[in-house]
């Protein structure tokens, strides 16, 4: 197993670990669902003018649904584990870096969704709760690195686009790549990499989810009133 691959495993035993906490306690998991289902509307609130916007759409609607998405991804990271030693073996390296980078995303952002989960005193989420579980759970450093991660993954995305031979690789890996059990990784790739295409350059578009994203960071971990309230302004 190649540095990557290994790495990529412990990121996906990482994100089976805290899944398989939830499913010892329901009431939990029903919590951990709030706090994603929340964050979900408050990415789309963030980002409603890139969400209406025809050339950051496609892009923002990625990020919402692919990298901030509330939905059940049990069967996509158990392919990912399965499929590891394949990967590393069938895919480009550069592709297998970004692999990475999207595994530890998954892990870190698991983590952090339970630890906000087990700071909540109901099922229910507003703003207020989600204040204050998010600055129970704390961490500053692992919120930086999530964002880091989530614009990495982008940054990526975007170089494969000015790379015509690896998007020809790409398409030339759809029949080994679903052979080889990789065909929701091998969509997620497509996906990432024909959605950028269409926006024609991303400079832009992820300088303006990394402003937003570490101000509201900074503004939720700061315990001030004006802070406070301003912080609360920014969520649904």
């Amino acid at each position: 197993m190649t540095p990557d691959g290994t790495l990529i495993l412990q990121h996906l035993d990482t994100v089976a670990a805290e899944r398989q906490r939830r499913a010892r306690d329901a009431a939990l998991e029903t919590r951990v669902r709030a706090v994603k289902a929340y964050q979900h509307r408050r990415f789309a609130r963030t980002y409603a003018d890139l969400l209406s916007t025809p050339r950051y759409a496609k892009a923002a609607r990625f990020f919402l649904d692919d990298l901030y998405g509330p939905h059940d991804f049990n069967e996509r990271d158990d392919q990912f584990a399965r499929i590891v030693p394949a990967l590393v073996r069938l895919f480009p390296q550069e592709i297998v870096s970004t692999v990475r980078t999207l595994a530890e995303l998954y892990a870190i952002s698991e983590v952090l969704d339970t630890q906000m989960a087990a700071a909540c005193p109901a099922p229910e989420m507003a703003a207020p709760a989600y204040l204050a579980a998010w600055q129970t759970t704390g961490r500053p450093a692992d919120r930086e690195r999530q964002i880091a991660l989530m614009l990495d993954v982008g940054a990526a995305l975007d170089r494969y686009t000015r790379n015509p031979l690896l998007r020809h690789t790409l398409r030339l890996m759809r029949g080994p790549a679903r052979a080889a059990g990789m065909g929701a990784l091998q969509t997620f790739l497509e996906r990432g990499f024909d959605t950028f295409r269409e926006m024609r350059g991303a400079q832009e578009f992820l300088a303006t989810i990394a402003a937003r994203e570490r101000a509201l960071a900074l503004a939720l971990f700061d315990p001030s009133p004006v802070a406070r309230e301003t912080a609360l302004g920014q969520l649904p």
